[in-house]
């Protein structure tokens, strides 16, 4: 189940995307398939710079049922989030829409042999048409804890009314 802790005056539920499915299967579909839009997992993640300032790159985000992963090689991006592991996830543009699926919690490095050997077979076979190789040792396994969720769904380019539901889970304190 999520666990709450301590954010100004309120309590940030943090949720595994399996959580997060549970609670709203029906952003959690929509999220899958604006991530997934391509075949394969791609997303701009945004992190924490050391400075505070921010830094966004390209990523390719694994979703399971139960969570959702991304291998980081060494980079700034990877040191950003040992830091200070907020981030946010963003999918990529669609080409004939606004539609968007945005992510924000805390990334945790996972030091689990087995999910690592999974997540990478996993990354391989969503990438056959490329022949990519496994991700490397230096490449560290992350998961995302969601703290809050928006989707936006618009009828085309320049919608005057486009269409958003956040989630957010927060008690109040």
């Amino acid at each position: 189940m999520p666990t709450a802790r301590r954010l100004g005056s309120t309590l940030p539920i943090v949720s595994t995307w399996g959580d997060f499915a549970a609670a709203r299967p029906d952003l959690a579909e929509a999220g899958r398939d604006l991530l997934y839009q391509f075949g394969v997992g791609l997303a701009f993640l945004a992190t924490v710079r050391p400075d505070g300032g921010p830094r966004v790159h390209p990523i390719c985000p694994l979703l399971t049922d139960v969570g959702i992963y991304a291998f980081i090689v060494p980079s700034p991006k990877q040191g950003d989030l040992r830091l200070d592991g907020r981030y946010s996830l963003h999918s990529f543009p669609r080409p004939d829409d606004e539609n968007a699926f945005c992510l924000t919690g805390r990334a945790t490095v996972i030091d689990d042999g087995q999910l690592r050997s999974s997540l990478s077979d996993q990354f391989v076979s969503e990438r056959t048409l490329f022949s990519v190789p496994p991700p490397a040792a230096g490449d560290a396994l992350f998961e995302f804890s969601i703290e809050r969720c928006l989707l936006t769904r618009t009828t085309g380019h320049g919608d005057p009314n486009p269409k958003h539901v956040v989630w957010s889970g927060r008690l109040n304190a």
